[in-house]
């Protein structure tokens, strides 16, 4: 069952110019109102220099920022609403928790009236409860982290920010963090800005995808749309090319330790047992170096997972003269598959055409998925 709403989904659009020494940053965005936006990008691409400008800490040189029908920031009219009113919840990389309080007293610290009955909810969403009345300096690196992020939730915020929050936890603790953050995401009715610099982390738990280099916008779009775009390749070079579909788990076989699931109604794929009930939506990351082509069904073959497709476009990889691209339809969603030009040719494969698309099961890499 999911909690009460944090928020009502408030948009934010951000259109902004800043000069910071020999760094100019120019953004033209507008993030969606539910969900995790990602903002991904090398070092000084502008990431944490966007996230401050959102927050208030600092002013932009030009343009504006809305959260919302709330103008946060206009330069035209001089229009600056500080960061203490901008009913923004900001997670820093480091948990910045007073040291001298317990975490039941810095969960508190600059809660308003109408958060407190949300206090026991967000202690519970984020797993804190048998920290209330331990000291900062006892904590965990995760430990610490989920509790900067329920006081950011307890300010009773419009939108959430976090700056790299995983930056410097081991993998253990990374992944263990990650989990509540997924959780808290799903639960929450809440805009999330998300800024990293990991493709696993954002692959895992974003919806949206913002892509900086130099200070400018590259790419701004669902995260499935723009891990589509080939000629991003170089500046996504940290992630694997890979599809993300959604799907509904329609059944389990557990002599086989298979999940079954439906991706676009009649199509059928069978992946690892996952532990969820049937009707769960999932998202499901298949890499594209582990789908095949056919031109027509195979007979004999170890891969399980067959899927009806239209070959959408064939595309040359930036850099590589020996393989493509190839973007199937599956209905409403996209797959992605990389085959070298000689394949290409022997298949005789074009634009349009009708192919099956081969899909390992051990290929699968699942996430809850939010609808």
């Amino acid at each position: 069952m999911k909690t009460p709403d944090l928020a009502s989904g408030t948009s934010l659009a951000i259109d902004v110019k800043k000069r910071l020494g020999r760094f100019a940053l120019d953004a033209d965005i507008s993030l969606p109102a539910q969900g995790v936006s990602a903002l991904f990008g090398a070092s000084g691409s502008g990431k944490t220099s966007l996230l401050r400008l959102i927050a208030g800490l600092d002013r932009p040189d030009a343009g504006r920022i809305a959260l919302g029908e709330r103008t946060l920031a206009n330069v035209e009219n001089k229009t600056f609403v500080p960061p203490n009113r901008r009913r923004i919840g900001v997670v820093f990389q480091e948990p910045r928790l007073f040291p001298h309080y317990r975490v039941r007293k810095n969960l508190a610290y600059g809660m308003p009236a109408s958060a407190r009955p949300r206090f026991d909810t967000v202690v519970g969403l984020l797993g804190i409860k048998p920290l209330l009345e331990r000291m900062p300096g006892t904590l965990s690196g995760g430990e610490a982290q989920r509790v900067s992020i329920g006081r950011a939730l307890l300010t009773d915020p419009e939108l959430l920010l976090m700056d790299e929050p995983l930056s410097g936890l081991d993998g253990a603790r990374k992944r263990e963090l990650l989990q509540f953050i997924r959780r808290l995401v799903d639960e929450i009715n809440i805009p999330v800005v998300y800024v990293s610099h990991d493709p696993a982390e954002i692959t895992a738990i974003a919806d949206h995808l913002t892509v900086l280099e130099n200070g400018r916008i590259l790419a701004s779009d669902t995260l499935e749309n723009v891990l589509l775009r080939v000629d991003l390749t170089e500046q996504l070079g940290g992630f694997d090319a890979a599809s993300t579909l959604s799907a509904r788990v329609t059944g389990h076989d557990a002599d086989y330790g298979l999940t079954e699931l439906a991706v676009d109604g009649e199509r059928r794929l069978s992946v690892p047992l996952y532990d969820a009930p049937v009707g769960t939506r999932l998202r499901i990351r298949i890499p594209a170096r582990d789908v095949a082509l056919a031109v027509k069904p195979p007979e004999g073959t170890s891969y399980r997972n067959r899927l009806a497709a239209r070959i959408e476009a064939l595309i040359p990889l930036p850099g590589d003269n020996t393989a493509l691209e190839a973007v199937l339809s599956l209905g409403d969603q996209r797959l992605r598959a990389r085959l070298t030009r000689k394949s290409r040719d022997d298949m005789a494969l074009a634009e349009g055409q009708s192919v099956t698309a081969l899909i390992r099961s051990v290929a699968f890499d699942t996430r809850w998925h939010r609808d």
